[in-house]
């Protein structure tokens, strides 16, 4: 597997590791681009916190910030890193299916 899409899928993992910015990238999904203020107003997090987990998304490449109306940043959602992250697991899938199949068929006999 070629070093950039492990290097990507790591940077997705944690990411995703945290539940905070797991709320909100759902948050995103379910209202779209959003603000570190509009997302606050949502979430049981502070304004703060949400601009530091933001800039790891972004660092990620999970999110893209798009400038806005008197200097806000709203922030989107990027699929791309994600479907790298799916298809690193399922190469990861694919190389383990054929041992434990194997291995499954030595233990039934």
């Amino acid at each position: 597997m070629p070093p950039d899409i492990e290097a990507i899928a790591e940077q997705v993992f944690v990411a995703l590791a945290d539940p905070s910015r797991r709320s909100i990238l759902a948050a995103l999904a379910s209202g779209g681009p959003a603000t570190a203020t509009d997302l606050a107003g949502r979430l049981p997090i502070t304004r703060q916190a949400i601009a530091k987990h933001l800039a790891l998304l972004a660092e990620a490449g999970l999110v893209t910030a798009e400038p806005g109306e008197r200097r806000r940043v709203r922030y989107r959602l990027r699929s791309a890193p994600m479907q790298v992250a799916q298809q690193f697991l399922a190469a990861l899938a694919r190389d383990w299916d054929g041992p434990l199949d194997a291995l499954m068929d030595h233990l039934d006999r």
